[in-house]
């Protein structure tokens, strides 16, 4: 059976049909030139020629003479051999070598080579080719002047706007960003508020690239390191959704409302794994919850934040997890308190390990070094400040600011530089190589309060949310992103200097209590001396708290200060 196709089209929708024939043009009148220029005018003959629009082309075909091509190898190490030697024969080649030393050609060529030779040895020891000038120099650690640029401006496209609450770059190559949007203002959420987030192109700041769609507004977001399709949101009233973007703008699985927190969830990590599935979140209810998105009906693991075991359970405002670290992990919480805890204690009351007095507000940004992973950086009430684990207080701090810090993050590439938000809608730019009393740069984002910040992880841009709904990308300078001579060095020596100053001041803090403790009356007598030092142990966090600086933000003038009260 023969099948026919016909395809049938109107004649009109080719339009006019070109026709082309070779004759002479007939204008149809005869025009005469202007008389006034007869006497220019010259009669000549028609004549016609024909124009091609294309190169002529002609197609040739030659034969052309083959070769034949062979590789041959030679010994560097001897040089070329003639044709009759061969090279492989020991005893052959070593005739032939006495055969050529013994000629007087080879022993002229070999005495005009030293003549040469000789010159080059004189002037090698004459000049150090190898030396390396201003090696003793100081090494500049920026030569351009730091600046920040803003790049594009992503605004909330529903007419009731909310607050830009979280931000999280695409991993590895990062020209997309995903923003949780939501009204963080105890019941004042409106009934018509859109519950959307949305994912961005980098390149396009007019329209969302994708939608997300999540039972309740979101209040932290992130994208799975391992596979940048899928993410997980915390929504405002506790629950874990998480989101497949291959699969649409509604989450493929959210967790049970009777096993979700029962606050907003504040932050969440992913947690390094074989399946790269888990988890977990913390909220302002107390509860750290582990999570594995293939199950998402119940948590997979539990702890409250109950550091005195009394029943007084503390707030989560954000997570720390590093993942060569998989045992450790550090939680912030509302009392400005950070908790090291441990994820493989057997016993509740030992997954607190140890608790660092951080701030005299809720811990806002909670982040380790990249480049030192225990030495880590924190941000609340009006100052940041860097911390080593072994310490209790911390070892560098800023000054306080005239407005309270909302966010603070590490920069990917300079061990050095962090950046901190405040609630002016403006951002800092600390590089601790260069001053420590105030910052290098400071961007005024806009007027809104800043609610989020975090650095792309090749160190270029920066993105930061606010609460009029904007999330705006900033360009950083090259002397803010890129590693400089020597910095890794140069801070490692600043942070154990600063470290061993600390301890020195610790030590000095138990010897203190320890004679107040012996210098008061019948102390030793009625107690054994162990119960004295429990009580010395017990209030050098008081004592510690004797120490805070008044906004220097260095070790040394906390130790002049302790100088003068003694």
């Amino acid at each position: 059976m023969e099948v026919v196709y016909v395809y049938q089209k109107k004649r009109k929708d080719f339009g006019r049909q070109p026709t082309f024939s070779d004759r002479l043009a007939n204008l149809g009148t005869d025009i005469q030139p202007d008389p006034t220029y007869m006497r220019n005018y010259v009669e000549r003959n028609l004549c016609q020629a024909e124009i091609q629009s294309v190169p002529e082309k002609s197609e040739h075909e030659v034969n052309t003479e083959s070769f034949v091509l062979s590789n041959r190898g030679i010994l560097h190490v001897q040089g070329g051999w003639p044709k009759d030697v061969d090279a492989t024969d020991v005893e052959h080649t070593i005739r032939y070598r006495k055969k050529v030393e013994k000629d007087d050609e080879y022993i002229r060529s070999v005495q005009n080579l030293g003549n040469a030779m000789e010159h080059c040895i004189k002037q090698n020891n004459a000049i150090d080719i190898y030396e390396e000038y201003f090696a003793d120099e100081p090494d500049t650690i920026s030569v351009d002047t730091p600046s920040a640029k803003s790049l594009n401006v992503y605004r909330d496209p529903n007419r009731i706007k909310r607050a830009a609450t979280y931000v999280s770059w695409y991993p590895d190559e990062g020209h997309k960003i995903a923003v949780a949007y939501s009204m963080l203002q105890f019941q004042s959420m409106p009934a018509n508020m859109s519950y959307d987030s949305y994912i961005w192109d980098v390149e396009n700041p007019n329209t969302p690239e994708q939608t997300l769609t999540p039972p309740s507004p979101l209040v932290s977001l992130k994208y799975n390191p391992k596979d940048p399709h899928v993410l997980v949101g915390g929504s405002y009233n506790g629950l874990i959704s998480y989101w497949d973007t291959r699969k649409g703008a509604f989450p493929v699985d959210t967790s049970a409302v009777d096993k979700s927190h029962r606050d907003p969830v504040y932050n969440l990590s992913w947690v390094q794994s074989k399946s790269g599935s888990e988890l977990f979140s913390v909220s302002s209810d107390g509860q750290v919850l582990w999570w594995d998105i293939r199950k998402m009906a119940e948590p997979t693991e539990s702890m409250l934040l109950d550091p005195e075991k009394n029943g007084q359970v503390v707030g989560g405002t954000v997570i720390d997890y590093e993942t060569t670290m998989p045992t450790k992990y550090m939680i912030g919480g509302e009392n400005g308190a950070v908790f090291m805890c441990n994820k493989k204690a057997k016993n509740p009351s030992e997954k607190i390990t140890h608790i660092y007095p951080g701030h005299h507000g809720p811990v806002m940004a909670l982040q380790r070094n990249p480049f030192f992973l225990k030495n880590f950086l924190t941000a609340g009430d009006w100052k940041a400040q860097i911390w080593a684990e072994d310490i209790r207080s911390p070892i560098m701090s800023t000054r306080y600011a005239s407005s309270y810090l909302t966010d603070a993050c590490w920069s990917p590439t300079r061990p050095s530089v962090f950046f901190t938000s405040k609630l002016d809608g403006t951002v800092d730019v600390w590089d601790f190589l260069f001053k420590q009393s105030d910052p290098t740069l400071t961007v005024q984002v806009g007027t809104s309060p800043i609610h989020s910040i975090k650095a792309q992880e090749h160190g270029r841009h920066i993105a930061t949310t606010a609460r009029d709904g904007s999330t705006t990308i900033l360009e950083l300078s090259d002397g803010l992103s890129r590693l400089q001579n020597n910095e890794k060095t140069i801070f490692s020596q600043m942070l154990e200097r600063e470290a061993k100053r600390e301890k020195t001041l610790e030590a000095a803090a138990r010897e203190k209590r320890l004679k107040a403790a012996q210098k008061r009356p019948n102390s030793a007598a009625v107690r054994p001396l162990g119960e004295a030092l429990d009580e010395i142990f017990k209030q050098t966090e008081d004592d510690f708290f004797s120490l805070v600086d008044d906004g220097s933000g260095t070790a040394r003038e906390r130790a002049v200060a302790r100088e003068r009260e003694e």
